[in-house]
């Protein structure tokens, strides 16, 4: 009987180190993958956070489990968090979005700090243009080189990237534009 306690904290002790260990291994392989994949900081900064919460919260109910704590209520207290999440998750959808898109153009990079762009409501019909100048979780921000508005900042969000058509130059302002000085 004096063994059921001892072995009970071994279990929480062996729960708490492979927690340990998993967030320092993904936190490595985070960082690694961001190096090597030229990930910005606060990407890989995020990522890690993420992934430290998500171990730790699963320890908890790890231990929780093994102190006696009925897998009943946890599995009622996950869902109905999941329920709450879904509904926040809906009503900050835009900047969810934007935030996804974020992502994606860190990670498929359609557009780059630098490059001259245009983003067109259709093809025939101009649009924004100008120099990005910054690329941030929710805008992209470009240095305005509309005729009259020369220094303007314009900041576009991130979904708007992928839903309209994009022109870009690289290495420079597009070649007979006298609105864009470099």
């Amino acid at each position: 009987m004096w063994l059921s306690p001892g072995l009970l904290v071994a279990h929480v002790l062996l729960i708490i180190a492979g927690a340990w260990l998993l967030q320092r291994m993904l936190r490595k392989l985070i960082l690694k993958a961001g190096a090597v994949y030229d990930l910005p900081r606060h990407l890989t900064s995020s990522s890690v956070g993420l992934t430290r919460w998500i171990i730790t919260i699963a320890a908890v109910m790890l231990i929780m489990g093994r102190v006696g704590v009925s897998g009943t209520v946890l599995w009622t207290a996950f869902t109905s968090f999941a329920a709450v999440a879904a509904v926040a998750f809906f009503a900050a959808w835009s900047v969810l979005s934007n935030i996804f898109c974020a992502l994606l153009i860190f990670t498929a990079r359609p557009l780059r700090v630098g490059d001259y762009v245009e983003i067109l409501d259709t093809a025939e019909k101009p649009g924004a243009k100008g120099e990005v100048i910054a690329i941030s979780l929710l805008y992209v921000t470009l240095q305005d080189s509309q005729p009259g508005q020369a220094g303007a900042l314009l900041q576009i969000p991130n979904a708007l990237i992928f839903q309209r058509v994009v022109r870009r130059w690289t290495g420079g302002p597009p070649p007979n534009d006298g609105a864009i000085q470099g």
